[in-house]
């Protein structure tokens, strides 16, 4: 599994906690340092089924910042990826991507369902 992560985000600790205490194996990524390529968000939207809405951090700074809630309404899908693909603030944290599963956000008991 791969769990993309800001390191000073206390959600995002408590995911890798949360997966530390349940014995999973995990490779970590700074999605500062190394935000997700578009190539790779294009991979994980559709493999999720999610919109791409949903990988954006919607109550982060650089989202207000940027103006997004109305901004991205009048953009392609392609320009959302685009944009999305500039900046590992604007992406939903921590994201969980295993064989099968892509996950936005720790909420406990969706990540217990995928650990079953």
């Amino acid at each position: 599994m791969l769990i993309l992560e800001y390191p000073k985000c206390s959600t995002c600790k408590k995911a890798i906690k949360f997966l530390k205490d349940n014995n999973i194996d995990f490779t970590d990524r700074d999605i500062v340092k190394n935000n997700p390529t578009v190539k790779e968000l294009k991979n994980w939207i559709s493999k999720s089924g999610k919109d791409i809405k949903k990988f954006y951090n919607t109550s982060g700074m650089k989202y207000r910042e940027l103006r997004l809630k109305e901004k991205l309404e009048k953009m392609t899908d392609e320009e959302k990826i685009e944009l999305l693909s500039t900046d590992g603030m604007l992406v939903k944290r921590p994201l969980l991507i295993s064989e099968d599963k892509i996950l936005t956000g720790f909420r406990e008991k969706e990540w217990r369902e995928l650990i079953k």
